[in-house]
């Protein structure tokens, strides 16, 4: 299967959609602070500043998202640990990104959401946690260089 092609692909479609939020939000918060729009007694300026800060954070999550993804794809080995936990968080995000996608934004957004759902759900598959053998009854090709199982006895 080809894993390293497709983890870099995400890791580069992950890349451009860090740019693209905090572009997002850096273009909300503009137009926040220039209508002085307010919600619940707050302030323009710190409704300005959230979306910023926001935009901000979500777009490093991607980038270290689509980090993961790069140093994946170049040792080529399942992440581990921590860094599986923040892609599999990812993929969530986008599933539900691409639900609500549908009915604020509309097919092509939600299409947009599944593809990058799909990218990160078959890396993730590709580089699978706990196989042994490589899926042909063949123990001695174990996958991520593991060495093989030690026989045990009965």
């Amino acid at each position: 299967m080809a894993r390293r092609p497709v983890a870099l692909a995400a890791a580069v479609v992950l890349v451009l959609e860090a740019f693209g939020i905090v572009l997002l939000n850096w273009i909300l918060s503009i137009v926040v602070d220039r209508q002085q729009m307010s919600l619940a007694g707050l302030q323009p300026r710190a409704m300005s500043t959230g979306s910023w800060i926001g935009g901000i954070l979500f777009g490093l999550y991607l980038l270290f998202c689509a980090g993961v993804l790069i140093r994946t794809a170049l040792r080529d080995r399942a992440p581990g640990g921590f860094t599986r936990i923040a892609l599999i968080s990812c993929a969530v995000v986008h599933g539900v990104l691409g639900a609500f996608a549908v009915g604020l934004v509309g097919w092509v957004a939600f299409l947009a959401m599944t593809v990058v759902l799909a990218l990160l759900v078959l890396t993730l598959v590709a580089y699978g946690e706990g196989l042994t053998g490589d899926g042909r009854g063949n123990a001695e090709n174990t996958p991520n260089g593991a060495p093989p199982a030690a026989p045990t006895s009965a």
